[in-house]
């Protein structure tokens, strides 16, 4: 194999493919990426048996050929060139890198011992913007569960019918959801899918890099394939069922507060300054003065208050004061995601949770559960 190339394309495209990448002792190709030039196309491949990346690159090929390299070498190396040609030369199971100035040489693996990454033969069931895609999926990934114990909540839900597209995710502590209502596609009846965090997470990445194209969705396999300007995905997904997380989204809520986002998102982080070990911050909702207190307190530091005012949407019931206690970073992770400059609280008692929406968007929602104190 023997190819000539620009320093940024193979730089950019190297990043994207080696960040799936962990360190493998029992099968180390694994560490490697593969390199193949074939046909007039330039393809760069790594997997972790779970995810695998592929990327095309433009360049010069003078002669076919493939190889795999060590991907911690090999993205070293070509992000500390400058922005030149680079000439590749694969001799005898390494590989030569040349640019003006600069020779190296690294031992490489047979490309025969790569694992195949698999293909999608079946047709897109959706199409989606990039820009959009990624703000999609953006607003619910850090909301999945971390322990193995529930694997059916450690990745996102992605749901498809007629009506559209809804992507959700909790860890049981707080929920996000997401809803899309124009599809390119019709589907009959509705097709759930779990795809996991880390799949999710790289996603984005590569999404941000491909902003100006669009995404092609595939499942097949108990797999999800994504195609986007010469950049493929595919992974594994998650087996299982996911909760009925509808079920416990409050249909009716007594208690609708409006307040200025930017200004609540301030105090809160202003408040978790002098948080308690358990992130805690009180939210005190005063009906009369139309005023917000937020408090915290840290034994060690000391002690925060701030007093905002809101707009009363909605109230049922007689109760002047609502006291309910969240964890601030939660708190922060769901208001930092909804759209507009004004923000919806809605609230049932100090027990139940609390349901943050847009005031002028009703795409996405997010539900935090209090900390009891009791």
């Amino acid at each position: 194999m023997k190819i000539i190339c620009l320093q940024e394309n193979l730089k950019k495209v190297l990043n994207i493919t080696s960040s799936i990448i962990g360190r493998s002792l029992t099968l180390p190709v694994l560490n490697n990426i593969l390199f193949e030039a074939k046909q007039g196309k330039i393809k760069i491949s790594a997997t972790n048996l779970e995810i695998g990346v592929s990327a095309g690159i433009t360049g010069k090929i003078e002669k076919e050929g493939k190889i795999t390299i060590p991907a911690k070498t090999i993205t070293s190396i070509i992000n500390n060139l400058s922005n030149k040609k680079i000439e590749l030369e694969v001799k005898k199971n390494k590989i030569q890198i040349k640019s003006a100035g600069y020779r190296a040489e690294i031992n490489g693996l047979p490309a025969e011992e790569f694992p195949i990454i698999p293909q999608a033969t079946q047709k897109p069931l959706e199409k989606i913007s990039n820009s959009k895609l990624k703000d999609v999926l953006a607003s619910v990934v850090s909301m999945t569960a971390v322990s193995d114990s529930r694997p059916e909540i450690t990745g996102v839900l992605l749901a498809i019918d007629r009506a559209g597209m809804r992507v959700a995710a909790t860890d049981s502590f707080r929920l996000a959801e997401k809803k899309l209502t124009r599809l390119e596609k019709d589907v009959a009846g509705e097709v759930k899918y779990i795809i996991p965090q880390r799949t999710i997470q790289e996603v984005i990445k590569i999404l941000g890099e491909h902003s100006q194209s669009e995404t092609k969705i595939i499942f097949e396999n108990n797999q999800i394939f994504l195609e986007t300007d010469h950049v493929w995905v595919v992974s594994r997904l998650i087996d299982g069922n996911y909760p009925d997380y509808q079920q416990i989204i409050p249909q009716q809520t007594n208690f609708l507060f409006k307040l200025d986002k930017d200004e609540l998102i301030a105090n809160i982080r202003l408040a978790g300054v002098f948080s308690s070990r358990v992130n805690e911050v009180k939210l005190i909702f005063n009906q009369k003065n139309k005023k917000l207190l937020i408090i915290s307190a840290d034994p060690d530091l000391g002690a925060n208050q701030a007093e905002i005012p809101f707009e009363i949407e909605k109230k049922e019931g007689t109760k002047d004061k609502l006291e309910i206690n969240f964890n601030h970073r939660f708190l922060l992770e769901g208001l930092t995601n909804i759209a507009g400059k004004k923000v919806i609280f809605g609230l049932n008692g100090e027990t139940a949770p609390g349901v943050l929406k847009s005031a002028t968007d009703n795409s996405y929602l997010y539900l935090l559960m209090p900390i009891k104190t009791n």
